[in-house]
């Protein structure tokens, strides 16, 4: 049967209604067009019902236990162990129970009209939608497409991999029970967290990464969250190949290691990085396909524009924002892109912005070559911004370091033993931080003062005037600043 065709024309077409098609959409809206929003899934995309939020309200309980648990006083007050079935029923209210009633009300409210289906490109300007409810949408945009669709997961080439029933994220960050035991492929930020998480709900888990544990990160600071995951029993096995993975009889999972070692699990986790989900979005119509064999990946400006697209020269029109352009695979960072790149939109359809926008313009992405803000929720947990020293030796400036543990009165009353190690990059012919990472306990409320200070170059000199509040853990700056010699 032939299904109903429905024409629809809007300034602006968003394909992928997560955080970063929610933004844009609304942005362009604000900015006094027309926009729709095309979704086959949930409406609040990945963050909101399989990733950030449902992960974090699996680590939380965690986390605010052991801080009870190293505070003396409390510490003996706390005569239990975490309720599992509470932290899940926790879980499933921050996602609304995998609804997105309240989400649609949103778009319905900021006045964007929602197609539920699966969305793809067929001309410039132009795109499809297999809609949910069986009808056919061809749509026009007047200005703009924008690619907001998000990213897919990674699978490993491990033998067996394909044949037996395994978890991703999502099916981790929505498990209805806790296994026995667990394994979980990938020492990245997701499998550390997820690690830690069913660690302290009661699995016995065993960490697999093909290198080192979390190596976007300084070592000192790593070492601190393996120690952490150790301290919760977590079995850690680095520099580790997964050569193959079998079922076995009794229904467990036989994972075999490079050197012949074995583990048997319950459920396995496979958590090995992701990459923007650009397949079957009919790019290869507008002279983007990918090479034989690899994922396809996108190159755009400074405002979300894709480099190359058929049509352009008669007009800017297809951006991608978000995971689907690749640059930061972080939730906040796709929302900073989508509000750029949607008030850039905006300005080149009312002719006020022409070109590239100016650097750190309210139309321009320039805090992702400088900025990009990153935790991760373990515990300990880890923050840094901006750039390592390795990145900025590379990118050429000329840079130094100074690293100190975090050992000040407000850490000493923060937790007893507290364990924490801070480090800031500097660029010396300008006297601006380029850089900093925490670890330890509660760091993540450290980072948007150094985001802060990397975005503005703030001067050193002037930083050393910003007093931190006595006896907060904030005074690592001032110790920081003292080290470095002022």
């Amino acid at each position: 049967m032939t299904p109903h065709v429905v024409e629809r024309e809007f300034d602006v077409i968003v394909i992928g209604a997560g955080a970063a098609g929610e933004n844009v959409a609304d942005r362009v809206v604000q900015g006094g067009l027309t926009a729709v929003l095309v979704e086959a899934e949930l409406v609040g995309g990945e963050c909101s019902y399989w990733a950030c939020m449902p992960s974090k309200a699996l680590l939380r309980p965690g986390t605010a236990l052991h801080g009870a648990q190293a505070v003396p006083g409390a510490r003996e007050a706390v005569t239990r162990t975490l309720d599992v079935a509470a932290v899940l029923a926790s879980r499933d209210a921050f996602t609304s129970k995998w609804q997105d009633d309240s989400q649609v009300k949103w778009v319905e409210e900021a006045g964007i009209e929602l197609i539920r289906g699966q969305g793809r490109i067929t001309a410039p300007r132009a795109a499809e939608v297999a809609g949910l409810d069986g009808k056919s949408y061809v749509l026009t945009a007047r200005h703009a497409v924008v690619l907001a669709n998000g990213s897919t997961p990674n699978l490993p080439p491990i033998d067996g991999l394909s044949e037996v029933p395994y978890w991703g994220t999502r099916e981790a960050t929505s498990a209805k029970e806790v296994p026995e035991r667990l394994a979980v492929l990938g020492g990245g930020v997701a499998g550390t967290e997820l690690a830690q998480a069913f660690a302290r709900l009661g699995s016995a888990v065993t960490l697999v990464a093909r290198s080192g544990l979390l190596r976007n990160f300084p070592a000192e600071a790593a070492k601190l969250v393996a120690a952490g995951l150790r301290a919760d029993g977590v079995e850690i096995r680095l520099n580790t190949k997964t050569q193959s993975v079998r079922k076995d009889g009794d229904g467990a999972l036989t994972l075999t290691f490079d050197g012949g070692d074995t583990v048997s699990v319950d459920k396995l986790l496979v958590s090995t990085g992701r990459h923007p989900a650009l397949e079957g979005l009919g790019l290869e119509s507008v002279g983007l396909a990918a090479g034989t064999g690899t994922a396809p990946t996108l190159s755009t400006d400074s405002t979300g524009l894709v480099h190359g697209a058929a049509g352009s020269d008669d007009g800017p029109w297809l951006y991608a924002v978000g995971d689907a352009a690749g640059n930061a695979l972080l939730t906040h960072q796709g929302k900073y892109e989508a509000r750029a790149t949607g008030a850039a939109i905006a300005d080149r359809a009312k002719g006020e912005l022409k070109g590239a926008p100016a650097d750190w313009s309210r139309c321009a992405q320039t805090a992702n070559k400088h900025a990009v803000p990153n935790v991760v929720f373990t515990d300990p947990e880890l923050a840094n911004v901006g750039r390592s020293v390795e990145q900025a030796r590379k990118d050429g400036y000329n840079v130094s370091s100074v690293e100190l543990p975090i050992a000040v009165a407000g850490s000493s009353l923060h937790a007893r033993n507290y364990e924490g190690w801070a480090q800031l990059v500097i660029d010396e012919d300008r006297k601006v931080l380029l850089g900093a990472t925490f670890a330890g306990p509660d760091v993540a409320e450290l980072l948007h003062a150094a985001t802060i200070a990397v975005v503005g170059g703030v001067p050193l000199d002037r930083l050393w005037h910003a007093v931190p509040s006595y006896p907060t853990v904030s005074e690592v700056w001032l110790r920081l600043l003292e080290k470095y010699g002022l």
